[in-house]
């Protein structure tokens, strides 16, 4: 080859070289901006975040009742089904202060039932006094009414006196109008006999009148005084009904009682039952560090039991990707411990609000605000928690707190809620 066209496969090489460096200059840029558009469509049209962590709801199991640990059926990281057995309580004061309550309960029963049988006696006892005093006004209305008669014959004698005593006068008068006749013997012996008879019988009707007139306001006085001690009979008898009602018991200090032993008895079956601790749903046992022989108190947590019939993830996205997220929305769930396996989940629920940052805003008190005096050049975009609902069964083997990776798929949502 000659030195000619060596020198111009030279030159072609060269300009070769020279455009595909420009091809080279110009496609890289292009490259580089369709590939950032795609990572922004992507991301915007998909948001994700490697900010999650998988979450689940825990209770401390705390004991209702006072007592040392007599069996400690739960152990540590057990999966436990709901119902199922978690530890026991010495029940013995339980039990001894339930058939206390339930001793108190039957006394004040028998009470009741004798003090039932004493107001029957009193009533009795009242109803033979009302009975009494029933019949002393009778007694009282029948002397009243032998008073008015005795008063009403008063004066039927003293007419009877004032007739018996005209016609003694009268009789008198006719014997000494006689008596003289008889020496000039105008009238006989016998008419004078007559006469005279007639006073003698007068004169006994009269003391027969005066007997009975005199009988008759005797009778008035008795009639009275029986009259006053009648009423005084009556007044006794109504004093007696009154003590007699006054000294009549109530159950109502015995009845109110039963409300409050009923109250003691539950309380003490309460406390009893409480002494065996089931769970309440289907859970792990954790952070379990007591054993058997310890002494558990009302209120202070034995251990924990977390809630695995359902599991969420909490993820953390940026305020800007929030728009792009709405509750309903299908998610893709990939945790860290098994990154090949895809979870399926649906958004439940988007946070309104977050702690503010004491850097950007100061501390907030009940005077001022608290500025800080520094100009941050870099402005982070502030993170919201997005709850996501794992859909898979209780037995997947998630742990609380562990990490996770959530990507939210737009378009159909999911009806489940």
């Amino acid at each position: 080859m000659s030195e000619n066209e060596t020198a111009k496969t030279t030159a072609e090489t060269t300009e070769q070289r020279k455009r595909l460096g420009k091809i080279v200059s110009v496609a890289i840029p292009v490259a580089a901006l369709i590939t950032g558009l795609l990572a922004v469509t992507i991301t915007t049209r998909y948001p994700r975040t490697d900010d999650a962590e998988v979450f689940a709801n825990f209770i401390g199991i705390v004991p209702q009742v006072d007592g040392p640990i007599t069996h400690l059926a739960a152990q540590d990281n057990q999966f436990v089904k709901q119902g199922g057995l978690l530890f026991e309580i010495d029940c013995r004061p339980y039990q001894y202060a339930l058939e206390r309550a339930r001793s108190e309960q039957s006394t004040l029963e028998g009470q009741i039932v004798d003090e039932t049988r004493t107001i029957a006696s009193e009533k009795s006892a009242v109803g033979a006094a009302r009975a009494s005093t029933d019949s002393a006004a009778a007694s009282v209305d029948h002397a009243a009414a032998a008073v008015k008669q005795a008063e009403a014959n008063v004066p039927k004698a003293n007419a009877a006196l004032a007739s018996a005593q005209a016609e003694l006068q009268y009789a008198t008068s006719d014997l000494h109008r006689l008596e003289p006749l008889l020496a000039k013997q105008f009238v006989t012996v016998d008419q004078v006999d007559q006469a005279r008879t007639k006073v003698k019988a007068r004169q006994d009707s009269v003391d027969e009148a005066r007997a009975q007139a005199t009988q008759a306001e005797a009778q008035v006085v008795s009639a009275r005084a029986e009259y006053e001690q009648a009423k005084a009979e009556a007044r006794q008898s109504r004093e007696k009904l009154a003590q007699s009602q006054h000294s009549v018991l109530t159950l109502e200090p015995y009845t109110a009682q039963r409300e409050g032993k009923a109250a003691a008895i539950s309380t003490a079956e309460y406390n009893l039952n409480n002494c065996r601790v089931y769970a309440p749903f289907d859970a792990l046992v954790t952070n379990l560090t007591i054993s058997q022989g310890a002494y558990a108190r009302t209120g202070q947590q034995v251990f924990t039991l977390i809630d695995t019939r359902v599991w969420w993830v909490v993820a953390n996205f940026r305020e800007t990707q929030l728009k792009h997220i709405k509750p309903g929305m299908r998610a893709d769930v990939y945790v860290l411990s098994r990154p090949n396996v895809r979870y399926h989940g649906v958004v439940d629920s988007i946070g309104h609000g977050v702690q503010p940052d004491s850097t950007q805003v100061g501390s907030l008190s009940t005077s001022l605000p608290d500025v800080q005096r520094s100009l941050n050049w870099v402005h982070l975009a502030t993170r919201f928690p997005v709850r996501v609902r794992i859909l898979a069964t209780e037995t997947e083997p998630f742990r609380l707190s562990e990490s996770a990776v959530v990507v939210i798929r737009p378009g159909d949502s999911s009806g489940t809620q």
